[in-house]
């Protein structure tokens, strides 16, 4: 296992101390390590369901027997960012959200890793750091964001932008 660079042999001990520093077990440790990366934000409203997501993959992952880790990746929502100095840095997030999973996956030698990404610019974002690692990768997508009710009507973000014209927040 890849994995074991980080943790077999008498020279891993202090490596193995701070997993058991961490709560992990003698058993989960010897398991496959599965990096998983997370999205989860409350910044993103397409992001806000993903701790959900995360913590039915890491129970998948202990059911096939390997060893979860989480770790998180940054997110900008174009919505709340558009109209605004902030929009200047969607971009930059997005095309910048590779490396903080390859620096993860290369610092800690994971066995695989499972992606939780959503938007548009997460998803890319991670599909290339997929990509540049080599690793076994799977991804778990967070899915559209469902419609709301305003008296008594289906209302999405679409919906919204319409009823503001030409002189909505992107104007």
């Amino acid at each position: 296992m890849r994995s074991d660079l980080m943790k077999k042999g008498q020279e891993r001990a202090p490596h193995r101390a701070l997993l058991k520093a961490m709560g992990y077990t003698d058993a989960e440790i010897a398991r496959p390590l599965i990096g998983v990366v997370n999205a989860a934000s409350e910044c993103v409203p397409g992001h806000v369901h993903l701790d959900i997501l995360a913590a039915d993959v890491k129970a998948g992952i202990r059911t096939a027997g390997g060893t979860p880790m989480e770790f998180p990746v940054i997110g900008i929502c174009d919505g709340l960012a558009m109209g605004h100095a902030g929009m200047k840095y969607s971009l930059a997030a997005g095309n910048s959200s590779p490396i903080p999973s390859k620096v993860m996956a290369m610092a800690h030698p994971f066995d695989g890793l499972v992606f939780i990404p959503n938007c548009d610019k997460i998803i890319p974002g991670m599909m290339m750091a997929a990509l540049r690692l080599n690793l076994p990768c799977v991804f778990i997508s967070g899915g559209p964001m469902l419609a709301g009710n305003f008296q008594g009507r289906k209302v999405d973000l679409i919906s919204v932008f319409e009823g503001l014209g030409p002189s909505g927040p992107g104007a």
